[in-house]
């Protein structure tokens, strides 16, 4: 998770939206931030293999703590995770969503930069206040007139303003 719910509902632009709604948008820029640098944020020195139970890993690392994304490869549970309660007694993690169980899971604790909370923050904020006004170039009251702008690969990415996703640019890996 970039950022969590709670946090961005403190910020008066998100007042009043439901936060269902915005973990389900948060939950899709995150994808879409993955998809398009090609970079899964992987901090691979933190990284262990557990078995999983229900909506637990039977498995303990130092280095992870509620709060945590953790990515889980080379499993029937391949996806995202929130980690939600850890205890040290038993060593389990308790996440998110559901597990299916699996006698092996690769974990890994996911880390972006401190750069995306911003951007991601500002994406959101041009999802709630724009995403109705797409296309709209200007807008005249009096006598009403509306022009619409072009909306192609030249000003557009992924739905959103190509100015607005400039902080993805210095994480894009290549792809083969």
């Amino acid at each position: 998770m970039i950022i969590d719910v709670k946090e961005l509902t403190k910020i008066s632009d998100f007042d009043g939206v439901d936060e269902a709604l915005l973990q389900m948008k948060l939950d899709a820029i995150e994808e879409l931030v993955r998809a398009y640098t090609n970079n899964n944020f992987q901090n691979r020195k933190i990284r262990f293999s557990a078995p999983s139970n229900a909506n637990r890993i039977d498995g303990w690392c130092e280095y992870i703590r509620e709060g945590d994304t953790i990515q889980i490869t080379d499993s029937i549970n391949d996806g995202l995770y929130v980690v939600k309660k850890m205890k040290r007694v038993g060593h389990t993690i308790e996440l998110d969503k559901e597990l299916f169980d699996a006698p092996y899971n690769l974990i890994t604790k996911v880390q972006y930069p401190a750069s995306f909370k911003e951007g991601v923050i500002n994406l959101m904020m041009w999802d709630v206040q724009n995403r109705e006004k797409v296309g709209i170039q200007s807008e005249t009251l009096s006598r009403h007139s509306v022009t619409y702008f072009q909306q192609d690969a030249s000003n557009q990415l992924m739905g959103y303003p190509i100015t607005l996703l400039g902080f993805l640019k210095p994480y894009i890996k290549a792809r083969f």
